[in-house]
């Protein structure tokens, strides 16, 4: 396993050098084979747990590996915070996969650094799991996302609101540079550092940008590109961020940071889990606008080097920043339509797809379940339009929309099941299989559940255990930051 840290290359103002605090009694968990695989680490060592557990609890390095923890900013919950950083995360290094791509290996939970606030610089074994299934979950269903390789049990014990068994998970990203990143350096007023970490990210994830004239406004115009990519996929799935600050979005447009984060049940634009999301800031459908604030923020660190005059600055970035909205609407539409079976948008379609959100909303449905209600009606056997409750009266409009564009059902419906999951990591069954995993101290209630969010568009033997809403429609339901 070949293994470097470019990262560490860079001046130390972008980071704090320091090793994983050593555990004492790492045992493997978690293991991600087919991950492992990608990432070619050697057959050997994935078949021995106990060597895979004191690596990736940090307490045996490999060559290559230089642990250190990245300094960035950010935006929490609108307020500025000036210096966040890893407080417990250790970015171990690099490793190229199958297809010579780069991926970063972070420890998280592995103890404290410069970064860490009065804080213990550890991870109860609950949301490590979490994250680990949510980001498998969400790489099944097609999301861009950083994924997880392992969760490592410490053998010690960690305090929140009660003693908890500790764990390390450890997180495979293409990159780890945030809008945080550059909002660190741009408050210290570092320009240079700024251009660092562009020529960084233009180098890692968008090297379309290196022989343009303006590269730095490319960038940001590839970035928003991807963000917009990426929240539209969340709402595909019902997705809820539930802490968006620009400190947790990356750069590369991958999902990071599975820490308050839901899925949504009953079709609510409002909905909010998060404990700490009292106002609702991140509520589903505030997402698009909150990732467009935040690239606003990501805009503003970047005008030193777009012009030496800030206002001449301003009007080469603002075209970018306000052509977001209507940009995502366009993308937006174009998923919803394929959610319900349309190939080529007409000038209609958009108040068809308002009028089905409104039903649902209304009528208090499922959201995974209504579109797979759909889908199914399509079936020949099922022609009717009863099973379809309160959508009934939708659905008669629906399907002479679908039979202007002279599609076939069965057609039409493999289009409509690849956009529609059928099982979602939906918030009771992962909070009832943590509480197993933690009351057994065994992964069996994970591995089941994750064998069912591997494939969430077909149908398993299994998939029905999984695919029922909330006894109480998660009226009650919250979240809370834990890793």
């Amino acid at each position: 396993m070949k293994c470097e840290n470019s990262y560490a290359r860079l001046s130390d103002i972008f980071y704090h050098k320091n090793s994983p605090t050593p555990v004492k009694n790492p045992k493997l968990f978690l293991w991600n084979q087919k991950l492992a695989e990608q990432l070619q680490i050697p057959l050997e060592l994935t078949q021995n747990p106990v060597a895979l557990a004191q690596i990736f609890s940090g307490n045996k390095l490999l060559s290559g590996f230089e642990p250190l923890s990245i300094a960035y900013a950010g935006h929490q919950f609108g307020q500025f915070v000036p210096q966040l950083g890893d407080g417990r995360a250790h970015l171990l290094g690099e490793s190229l996969d199958k297809s010579s791509k780069k991926w970063d290996i972070q420890l998280k939970g592995s103890g404290r650094s410069a970064f860490s606030r009065n804080g213990d610089g550890r991870c109860a074994i609950g949301p490590a799991i979490r994250e680990y299934i949510m980001s498998e979950a969400m790489y099944a269903l097609k999301i861009p996302t950083t994924r997880s390789l392992s969760v490592v049990s410490t053998g010690e014990t960690v305090y929140r609101e009660t003693p908890l068994p500790g764990a390390i998970i450890t997180r495979i990203a293409s990159s780890h540079l945030r809008v945080g990143t550059f909002q660190y350096f741009a408050a210290k007023s570092n320009t240079q550092a700024i251009k660092i970490l562009c020529d960084l990210a233009i180098q890692r994830h968008y090297p379309n940008c290196r022989h343009s004239e303006d590269p730095y406004i490319m960038l940001l115009d590839n970035i928003i590109e991807k963000q917009i990519k990426l929240i539209v996929q969340w709402l595909r799935v019902g997705f809820i961020h539930g802490v968006m600050n620009t400190d947790n979005m990356a750069i590369s447009g991958e999902t990071i940071d599975y820490g308050p984060c839901a899925m949504m049940g009953i079709y609510n634009p409002k909905a909010v889990y998060s404990s700490i999301d009292t106002q609702g800031r991140y509520a589903f459908m505030q997402q698009p606008q909150i990732a467009q604030w935040n690239i606003a923020r990501l805009a503003e660190c970047l005008f030193p080097l777009i012009d030496s005059d800030q206002n001449k600055a301003i009007d080469k970035l603002f075209p970018l920043i306000q052509n977001f909205s209507d940009h995502f609407d366009i993308a937006y539409v174009d998923m919803m339509a394929k959610k319900i079976g349309i190939k080529t948008i007409e000038s209609g379609d958009k108040n068809l797809i308002t009028s089905l959100l409104d039903t649902l909303k209304t009528q208090e449905l499922d959201y995974t379940i209504s579109f797979n209600k759909l889908t199914q009606s399509l079936n020949s056997s099922k022609n009717s339009n009863d099973q379809l409750g309160a959508l009934k009266e939708w659905a008669y409009t629906w399907k002479q929309r679908l039979q202007r564009q002279g599609v076939s059902n069965q057609e039409t419906q493999k289009l409509m099941a690849k956009h529609n999951p059928i099982v979602i990591p939906r918030n009771h069954h992962m909070e009832a299989v943590l509480k197993e995993c933690q009351q057994t101290n065994t992964p069996i209630a994970a591995k089941e559940f994750l064998q069912v969010l591997k494939s969430p568009y077909q149908l398993l033997s299994q998939t029905s255990k999984y695919q029922d809403q909330a006894k109480d429609g998660d009226k009650f339901y919250q979240t809370f930051c834990g890793t």
